[in-house]
């Protein structure tokens, strides 16, 4: 077998977000068809509170952009996604960690909801703003081309079928599948399905998190550069105390101080070497 390929027939761990984010679908299945069971109303008026309607979201309704990944049509189609989630989830879990595969996972849903939003108000294949959307197929779409990035070579067995391919033909075949079907979204007579551009969403934002983000995900990256901007200010406030410092002893006292380029007092015993260093004093 090439170098790169594995094939295993080994079913994958059920990891902590995983088993998790499939629980929390399934409680929201039973949850609802229970709801409606007792009173039919209500459980459609909290139906579609929780799903994606883009002209709500427009107008406050912004938790809808995660809470409609929670909700499904039916138990074939949860199941579905949830396959799909243990299946390709559980491998970059493990790699990446609880934390930034579960910021991964969102940032799929939101941008396959920010797509779908968008779409939905070009009028495209008949869909208005008041459509409604739900299912984690933009996560689950996320998901399925980062492994393809990440996982190219590796053998996929498609379970039931007793053949297996590569992940990155397996991603492509999806992609262009989807792709397709988005276009015929939009042709005369074919009905209204803003779907399709809710998982070319999430193959869209997936793309972009695995190719352009933090290697470290976001948050990381985000703290980062916060910290980084924090400790440049406080570095320049040290200067520029240190400056003013300098012109109070010479001005008031007649007497010179010296401070380093980063705002260090510099001893007079070593104001004269070459590298100017410091003994003592603040810490950089």
């Amino acid at each position: 077998m090439p170098p790169g390929r594995t094939f295993s027939l080994s079913l994958p761990p059920f990891t902590k977000a995983v088993k998790w984010l499939v629980l929390i679908n399934a409680g929201m299945l039973l949850l609802l068809t229970l709801l409606q069971a007792v009173d039919l109303e209500l459980g459609r008026l909290v139906s579609t509170a929780l799903s994606l309607v883009p002209y709500l979201v427009l107008h406050g309704w912004v938790f809808q952009l995660v809470t409609y990944s929670f909700l499904h049509q039916g138990f074939w189609h949860l199941a579905g996604n949830m396959l799909g989630l243990w299946m390709f989830g559980s491998q970059i879990e493990s790699d990446w960690g609880i934390k930034r595969f579960l910021e991964f996972y969102f940032f799929c849903v939101v941008g396959a909801a920010l797509t779908n939003i968008a779409v939905s108000y070009t009028g495209f294949g008949g869909v208005t703003p008041m459509t409604s959307t739900v299912g984690a197929s933009g996560g689950i779409f996320g998901i399925l081309i980062a492994f393809g990035m990440l996982y190219g070579d590796r053998e996929v067995f498609l379970f039931p079928i007793p053949f297996s391919m590569r992940a990155k033909y397996l991603v492509a075949g999806y992609v262009l599948l989807t792709l397709v079907s988005a276009i015929s979204a939009g042709t005369p007579g074919h009905g209204e399905n803003v779907a399709y551009f809710a998982h070319l969403g999430g193959l869209l934002f997936g793309f972009i998190y695995v190719k352009f983000m933090p290697r470290k995900g976001i948050a990381y990256g985000a703290s980062e550069s916060y910290f980084g901007v924090r400790n440049s200010y406080y570095r320049w406030k040290r200067r520029r105390a240190a400056r003013k410092f300098e012109v109070y002893m010479r001005k008031q006292h007649n007497r010179e101080v010296t401070f380093d380029e980063h705002g260090n007092y510099v001893p007079p015993d070593d104001v004269d070497k070459k590298n100017g260093g410091s003994k003592s004093g603040w810490v950089n």
